[in-house]
């Protein structure tokens, strides 16, 4: 049953960030270098994302929701979730903002 939930988790929660984060680094053209240094983080934040929303399941719905929606930024569910992914966010912010624009 762990197994199951772990891979929900993993669909609604830890792919989407990977996506948007990576779709909007991609179009803001930064070093791969940095995309695959967050790619990474995320792929290691797995077991916390997949801690905290098992903890807190409303955290995770409006995590989710709001990402789809496009109400929440992923990076900040992802730092918020996996704290130690804070630096690799840092480094791509200014790329992600660019993203934005």
């Amino acid at each position: 049953m762990q197994d199951i939930i772990a891979s929900l988790i993993s669909f609604f929660l830890i792919q989407p960030i990977q996506a948007e984060m990576t779709e909007r680094l991609s179009a803001a053209r930064a070093p791969v270098e940095l995309v695959e240094t967050l790619t990474g983080c995320i792929a290691d934040a797995g077991p916390a994302v997949v801690r905290r929303a098992s903890d807190d399941p409303l955290w995770a719905i409006g995590s989710a929701a709001g990402i789809l929606v496009g109400l929440t930024a992923p990076d900040a569910v992802l730092v918020e979730a996996a704290p130690g992914c804070a630096q690799a966010v840092s480094a791509v912010r200014p790329y992600l903002d660019e993203g934005e624009a």
